[in-house]
């Protein structure tokens, strides 16, 4: 039918040409009068029969067109009549203060967190070990997420050169003890914490001290450090997580043998060849905060239980090329520290 073609193109032209909905829609109704019209001044004329259809069809056509706008209008009006339901204030939890609800306020919305992942960071017991580059920003983020009882043990001090990397200490504090200089910090960002200063390093024979927390993060520079906090951690049954980097490039993972996943020895049974450390090797300043923060984020996540962890799994970042992937990681059952299996499961990588 002509007419219907007329109407549908007089719309599109309204469309294409912006104009107001109240013009195109008098344009559309003066047409559509115009063909009401021709059909009843001359019903059995060429026009008509080239514009289709009869007066009775084209009133029917307009009066249900009449009906579906007039049914727009009265629900619009009612919508901007309608008052929203009032919301309920937010009280996550009776323990937290108002204080901290307003510090809190961007975690208490998720819901992978809320007031229930929040007391459990507030109640988290955490092992820092290394205050470093990779500590810089853990420790920072750790304080600002409300972990609330924070053990940090370094027994290096402040130099110049740990300023090009080391975040959280100022050129004044050279010379001082790592441990506390990055406790004063955390505490100055977060006053709602309990961070326990330790300047020394931790051993294999700290198994109590390590079994007196809920999560332990090593970001030392020392493999033979490293494998003694490992062994320890796999007595004490307390998961790891672990990071490291080197020049441009960073890996990180969870160690928790106890819990079905690797731990360290399974992957790394033997010391490199080389262990250089970053004074010798390199670092680009930016690359402990990114991976450093990434360790803060699986903490949160292992704590609250939120998402997936890096449990059997290690995450690779290549800051030179911008890229990252993710490999499987298994237990090695004649791995000498925990007796699980190991190693980097084949064909796992992704990216």
């Amino acid at each position: 039918m002509l007419g219907l073609w007329l109407i549908v193109l007089m719309l599109i032209l309204g469309r294409v040409l912006r104009l107001p909905w109240t013009v195109t829609l008098g344009m559309v109704c003066a047409l559509w009068l115009g063909i009401l019209a021709l059909h009843l001044v001359a019903p059995g004329g060429a026009a008509a029969e080239s514009i289709g259809g009869n007066a009775a069809g084209w009133l029917v056509l307009g009066a249900f067109a009449a009906l579906v706008l007039g049914y727009r209008r009265l629900l619009g009006r009612l919508r901007s009549r309608a008052v929203a339901a009032p919301q309920p204030a937010l009280r996550p939890d009776p323990g937290l203060s108002e204080a901290e609800i307003e510090r809190y306020s961007r975690h208490l919305v998720l819901h992978q967190v809320g007031g229930p992942g929040q007391m459990q960071l507030r109640g988290a017991r955490v092992l820092v070990i290394g205050a470093g580059g990779l500590g810089s920003p853990l420790c920072l983020y750790l304080a600002a997420a409300g972990v609330g009882h924070i053990t940090l043990a370094d027994d290096d001090t402040v130099t110049l050169s740990n300023l090009q990397r080391q975040v959280i200490f100022r050129d004044d504090l050279r010379g001082e003890p790592k441990a506390y200089a990055a406790a004063e910090a955390m505490l100055k960002l977060n006053p709602h914490l309990d961070v326990t200063p330790l300047i020394r390093r931790i051993t294999e024979a700290d198994t109590d001290l390590i079994a007196g927390h809920d999560l332990v993060i090593e970001g030392t520079d020392s493999f033979a450090g490293r494998a003694a906090i490992n062994r320890a951690c796999v007595a004490a049954g307390v998961p790891l997580i672990w990071g490291a980097i080197g020049q441009w490039e960073g890996q990180v993972t969870l160690f928790d043998p106890a819990r079905g996943g690797p731990c360290m020895a399974c992957l790394f049974p033997q010391a490199p060849e080389r262990d250089a450390p970053c004074a010798e090797a390199g670092v680009i300043g930016a690359l402990p905060g990114v991976i450093g923060s990434i360790m803060a984020l699986e903490a949160i996540k292992h704590l609250t239980g939120a998402g997936q962890g890096l449990r059997g799994r290690m995450m690779l970042f290549d800051g030179l090329y911008g890229e990252s992937r993710m490999i499987s990681t298994a237990r090695n059952p004649d791995c000498p520290v925990c007796g699980g299996k190991s190693a980097l499961a084949p064909g796992a990588a992704r990216s």
